[in-house]
């Protein structure tokens, strides 16, 4: 466990890093630390790719994530168009533990500066960012709610990516909101449906359309 002071200067390392490298154009992160953050990168990946359980990997990776937080808050503080794979990294780790709002703040940075997730990952960064939050909130424990899943959508909106993966933010958006908004929880369902005919929604569809007519026939209380 790092101290305060050796966070502290690990982020304005991170923001020295990140502003030299927009101070002089460079498209990649460079420098001494961040070869350093790279190694414990490669290093942590190593233990990772040595366990065969899925949720093995998320746990090491919960434990993981607070040692990158300063490098990775730095370099979002810096507000530089750099590309930083340890940065880039961090944001998919974040998805995978339910660590969304983190996911979020990374992913508005990388988006607003139009920067890529690492090579060997094969989607790139809005098609990954909207397929992975939305799969998140299909899996038991879900932690991530809809105004989440509205930023997703408006941080990635115009983005191009397969129909397929913007229907399954239309309909995780519409299961969080069958409670609190069953008309507008109706209409993402219906556009996922839409995009992918085989979402796997028309059973809710047909329930929500029931409970709407339902209450519209209902005579309000005086």
């Amino acid at each position: 466990m790092t101290s305060p002071a050796q966070r502290h200067r690990e982020r304005m390392l991170a923001q020295a890093t990140a502003s030299a490298a927009g101070d002089n154009g460079a498209a990649q992160a460079t420098g001494s630390a961040y070869e350093l953050m790279l190694a414990k990168l490669a290093e942590d990946k190593r233990s990772l790719k040595a366990l065969q359980s899925r949720e093995a990997k998320i746990e090491l990776k919960r434990k993981l994530l607070p040692e990158y937080a300063a490098w990775v808050q730095g370099v979002v503080e810096a507000d530089q168009p750099v590309q930083d794979d340890v940065v880039a990294t961090i944001l998919v780790w974040s998805v995978d533990t339910g660590a969304i709002e983190s996911a979020l703040q990374i992913g508005a940075y990388m988006l607003r500066h139009n920067l890529q997730l690492p090579a060997h990952y094969q989607r790139d960064l809005p098609t990954t960012l909207v397929e992975e939050v939305a799969d998140q909130a299909g899996r038991p424990g879900n932690t991530v709610n809809a105004a989440q899943l509205l930023e997703v959508g408006a941080l990635t909106d115009g983005c191009d990516m397969p129909d397929e993966v913007r229907s399954k933010l239309h309909k995780a958006l519409g299961l969080s909101l069958r409670e609190q908004s069953p008309a507008q929880a109706l209409e993402h369902l219906q556009r996922a449906l839409q995009l992918n005919a085989r979402a796997g929604v028309k059973q809710e569809i047909t329930k929500l359309e029931k409970q709407l007519a339902d209450s519209a026939k209902t005579p309000p209380v005086n």
